[in-house]
């Protein structure tokens, strides 16, 4: 973890604020901005952009991931400029739990890999560089695109202890359990080989 310098109330303020900008479902505006009808009765009905390319909208699916990725990015960012590394690492967080659980869906929200991997490479772009390849080897490999996440969201607190990040393992190792519950029923369907593979309709 990294020093605490940032006072308790400023680090409050930064987490809620944070959260707040997470829990913006970004999907779901643009799927609604496209006229693709409400994101949560489409496919999986998650509100990540993988689900909103499911409607075949390519361009809303390239900004729900880009917005999906900047909320958490720049929450660390901007808390980082504004106080230091601890509140930037409390902003990120905060942001991914609000992707996950937002106030403004009843709690009920994405999977977080895009705010994730934001997050990410705000805090430090080798370790986001490393589990974009993680991402690649692992969807190359197997062709499923959860189960590259899951790989990526493992071994990125190794990435970070190993690029010489060891104040960001605790904020990973936390980050990597919330993403394996997300992907619980992934997880399911990856045992039983009924998960669905990159390139492969129906």
């Amino acid at each position: 973890m990294p020093d605490i310098v940032t006072t308790l109330p400023f680090l409050v303020l930064t987490a809620i604020a944070a959260y707040l900008a997470g829990s913006i479902p970004f999907g779901i505006v643009f799927a609604r901005a496209f006229g693709l009808g409400d994101l949560r009765q489409i496919g999986s009905g998650n509100i990540g952009a993988t689900n909103v390319l499911r409607t075949g909208n390519k361009p809303a699916a390239l900004l729900t991931l880009i917005m999906d990725a900047g909320k958490g990015g720049f929450a660390v960012l901007i808390a980082r400029a504004m106080f230091a590394e601890d509140a930037g690492q409390v902003a990120g967080f905060a942001a991914f739990l609000g992707h996950c659980f937002p106030i403004y869906l009843g709690f009920k929200g994405g999977k977080g890999v895009a705010t994730w991997l934001g997050t990410l490479f705000a805090l430090a772009w080798p370790v986001g560089l490393a589990a974009g390849a993680t991402w690649l080897v692992t969807a190359a490999l197997f062709r499923i695109s959860s189960l590259a996440a899951l790989v990526a969201a493992v071994l990125t607190p190794l990435w970070a202890w190993l690029l010489g990040f060891p104040t960001m393992v605790a904020l990973l190792v936390a980050l990597a359990l919330l993403i394996l519950v997300r992907h619980a029923e992934n997880i399911r369907r990856i045992l039983d080989g009924s998960e669905s593979r990159i390139g492969r309709k129906g």
